[in-house]
This record gives structure tokens, C-alpha cells and sequence, in this order.
């Protein structure tokens, strides 16, 4: 009886691990858009930061995202099966932020005002001259913002990769989701700190060419490459936080999503303005939530300090 009742455990045990694997190459793949705006968010994050600083700001970061995950992932499983009614709320606070910072990034490039706090271009403009309490209080805003945003863009990693395992046993659920949530802040990471040192390895490569040969040509490429795709990765960041924003408003309000779908109805079938119109509607209605975010929150703001004085 004892033998028979350890083969039955360890056939459930197999039964289990196969739910798993199959069930996270799902929510691989599910989420695998979503690392992609992770990874150009958290690259624009941590641009400008000194060169010396790049790694233990990422680190940094990187270890805000675990703690995010320790929160989000229990907090998720609990809602889920307490009050699954409660994700789709907290994802939209999470997407109308996303559009809001986005919003406030945009206007502040091309309609700057006096009185507000530096932008990001005025920071990054000459950090030589900066003080190291300066340089270190904007590592410090560099690594929050950067965790805030991971925050919001975890949640939706999690509740993409939650809804693909709803009807699972508890035990293939926190697994699969645990697993995802795992391997994506790994993914992402690893990949962010490759990026802010591709110019490092660049120099390595001259150095140790000697200035001739293959590497020399590999160095000088990386060398010159590296800033142009850290400025790129600064537009696509922002050009995510409307995506990733808009997308959370488009599928948590069904008004917007009917909407939506109505107008992209009559391009179903067609290959190119099919798939290109669907994300520039999404940017699009991103910009416009983070945008009203922006003159609603300014309007409080003016409104509170009128009322001080």
C-alpha cells in the first residue's frame, strides 16, 4: 500500500509538472510583448546615469522589481481567488499612471514652464557638474521611477500570465505565475544591463585590437551604436507607456473597447493597416488619457495654491 500510494503521488507530481511547463510556455509567450515594453521602459530609466553607476543602478532597480514581484505575486493569487473583481480597477489605476507619466514626460520636452522640477534632459546635460550629492540624489529618482514603472508593468505581466492558468489547481497557478513572474524580471534585467554596457564592451574590443583587424571595426560600431540606441530606447520607452497604457484602458472599460473595435472593424483582413492601425489607435488614445491626467492634475494643482493664498 505504502509503494502504491507513493506512485500515485509521484504520478499527480509528474501530472502537475506537466500542467506547469506547458501552461508557462503559454504565459511565455502571452507576456513576451509586455517584456518587450519592460525592456525599453527600464533602459530609458536608467539613461544619463554615470557610466561607473550603470550596473548598481540597474542592480538597484532590479531588486526593487524582485520586491515588486514578492508583493504582486501573493497579493494576486489571494484577489484572484477571493475577489477577482478587484484586478481589472487596479489594473486600470495602473495603465492611467503609465499614460500620465508618459503625457508628463512628452509635455515637458515641448512645453517646458518655469517652475517645474528639471526634466530629464536637463539633468542628463552635464553630470561633471554636478555635486555628488546631486549626482546621487538623481541616481535615487533615476531607481524610484524606475521601480514605479516596473510595478505597474509586473502587475499586468502577472495578471496576463494569472488569466491564462484561472481553472488550474492552486498549485499549477502559483507555480506557473511565481515562474513567469521570475524568469521575466531576469529577462529583462540581464538584457537592460547588457544594453547601458554595450559601449564598455566597445572599448574593450579597441583595446584589445590595438586599432586593427575585425574587433577594432566591432569596437568602433558598438562605441558609436550605443548612445543612438540609448536615445532610441528613450522615445520607444515613452512610446510604450502609451501602448502598454493604453491597452490596459482599451480592454478594462468596455465602453472604450466597443469603440475601438468599432472603428477597426472595417480593417479586419487587410495585412498592413490591420496590424499598424490597431497600435497607433492604442498610442494614440494613451496619449490622450495621459494628457487629460496632466491638465486635470496641474488644474488641482493651481487650484491648491490658489486656495493657500
Amino acid at each position: 500500500m505504502a509503494g502504491l500510494s507513493l506512485l500515485t503521488l509521484l504520478d499527480d507530481i509528474a501530472s502537475v509538472l506537466d500542467d506547469v511547463a506547458l501552461m508557462s510556455k503559454v504565459a511565455a509567450k502571452k507576456t513576451a510583448g509586455v517584456l518587450g515594453d519592460d525592456l525599453a521602459l527600464n533602459a530609458q530609466q536608467v539613461s544619463g546615469v554615470r557610466a561607473e553607476r550603470e550596473i548598481p543602478v540597474v542592480w538597484s532597480v532590479a531588486k526593487g522589481s524582485f520586491r515588486n514581484k514578492l508583493i504582486l505575486v501573493p497579493s494576486a493569487l489571494l484577489v484572484s481567488a477571493l475577489a477577482p473583481w478587484l484586478i481589472m480597477p487596479v489594473l486600470l489605476i495602473g495603465g492611467l499612471y503609465l499614460c500620465y507619466e508618459g503625457a508628463e514626460k512628452v509635455l515637458e520636452k515641448y512645453l517646458p514652464h518655469n517652475g517645474h522640477e528639471q526634466n530629464d534632459a536637463q539633468l542628463d546635460a552635464d553630470t561633471k557638474e554636478k555635486t555628488p550629492e546631486d549626482l546621487l540624489e538623481y541616481e535615487q529618482k533615476k531607481v524610484k521611477g524606475a521601480i514605479r514603472t516596473d510595478f505597474i508593468l509586473s502587475l499586468e505581466i502577472i495578471v496576463i500570465a494569472l488569466g491564462i492558468v484561472q481553472g488550474h489547481p492552486q498549485v499549477t497557478q502559483i507555480v506557473v505565475v511565481s515562474l513567469i513572474a521570475f524568469i521575466m524580471t531576469c529577462g529583462v534585467y540581464g538584457l537592460v544591463a547588457g544594453i547601458v554596457k554595450l559601449d564598455d564592451l566597445g572599448f574593450y574590443l579597441q583595446r584589445k585590437s590595438e586599432g586593427k583587424g575585425i574587433l577594432n571595426v566591432m569596437g568602433d560600431g558598438l562605441v558609436a551604436t550605443a548612445p543612438r540606441l540609448m536615445k532610441l530606447l528613450t522615445i520607444v520607452g515613452t512610446v510604450a507607456m502609451f501602448l502598454v497604457g493604453g491597452g490596459i484602458i482599451e480592454h478594462t472599460i468596455p465602453a472604450v473597447h466597443h469603440f475601438t473595435q468599432g472603428l477597426l472593424s472595417p480593417l479586419e483582413g487587410q495585412p498592413i493597416l490591420g496590424t499598424v492601425v490597431p497600435y497607433l489607435l492604442t498610442g494614440v488614445l494613451g496619449l490622450v488619457a495621459g494628457t487629460l491626467l496632466v491638465g486635470l492634475f496641474t488644474t488641482l494643482s493651481s487650484v491648491k495654491q490658489k486656495l493657500k493664498h
